[in-house]
């Protein structure tokens, strides 16, 4: 599961400008509409999808306009909130849950299980992603999806200036995150400035996240019979989809 300290990352520092962050949400709900086109996933046998460490919605809600009823589950309720006025009147059930608790949340099996946005890498170990892979596997319909995404961190390391990327800026605020390598994590240290009537107010949080090879996450999904059936790399993050083998 998630470490508290990455909970609390979310709860007071990174939630309340995560939609801010992503930007306009109808741009990027397209994106991944465009995405779930792509990868030909569709409504099959039981209709039900879940959405891990869903956000605010962006995957949620296409899934939904798709016909799923999905199964939204992320531990942020401020995001939780934003996704319920982003869904509307659409089909979720939406959960705040720590993500790996999902097996006892849903009714089982599904069509299909999504866990994108850079989430996989936010679990504490690689035991936890091992986990993860295990009750994906055993929740799927046969032929049933599975997509993930998340950044390389293992390919190279930043060094020097280059540690410190530019996220978003508007006249209200500056988001700017560096990071810091460890052998096998890597830490992020979120760097919010927001203006106010006084002035600039700067505020930091950081949590960690595993630098998760993707070769090695491609061999653990198909030791649990996850078929790899399309991968890219868009904008620096790594999408993988798999399906559920007979």
């Amino acid at each position: 599961m998630m470490s508290s300290k990455t909970v609390e990352h979310y709860d007071r520092h990174l939630g309340p400008v995560y939609a801010w962050m992503v930007g306009d949400f109808s741009n990027a709900a397209q994106q991944m509409t465009n995405y779930f086109d792509t990868i030909g996933l569709y409504p099959t046998e039981t209709k039900l999808a879940v959405d891990l460490g869903c956000g605010h919605g962006v995957q949620t809600v296409p899934l939904a306009d798709r016909g799923f009823a999905v199964t939204a589950i992320d531990s942020c309720q401020q995001l939780l909130e934003t996704l319920q006025s982003n869904a509307g009147e659409l089909p979720v059930d939406i959960i705040q849950a720590n993500l790996l608790m999902f097996p006892d949340l849903i009714s089982l099996p599904v069509d299909a299980i999504i866990c994108m946005g850079d989430t996989v890498p936010h679990l504490a170990s690689m035991d936890e992603v091992y986990d993860l892979i295990s009750s994906v596997s055993k929740s799927l319909i046969e032929g049933g999806f599975f997509c993930a995404s998340f950044r390389d961190y293992t390919s190279s390391e930043l060094t020097g200036t280059s540690r410190f990327i530019p996220v978003r800026s508007d006249d209200q605020r500056i988001h700017t995150c560096f990071l810091e390598y460890s052998s096998d994590i890597v830490h992020v240290y979120d760097l919010l400035h927001t203006k106010h009537e006084g002035g600039w107010v700067f505020s930091a949080s950081a949590y960690d996240k595993l630098r998760l090879n993707p070769q090695v996450f491609k061999d653990i999904a198909q030791t649990h019979n996850l078929d790899l059936v399309h991968e890219i790399v868009i904008r620096g993050m790594g999408y993988y989809a798999f399906q559920q083998g007979s």
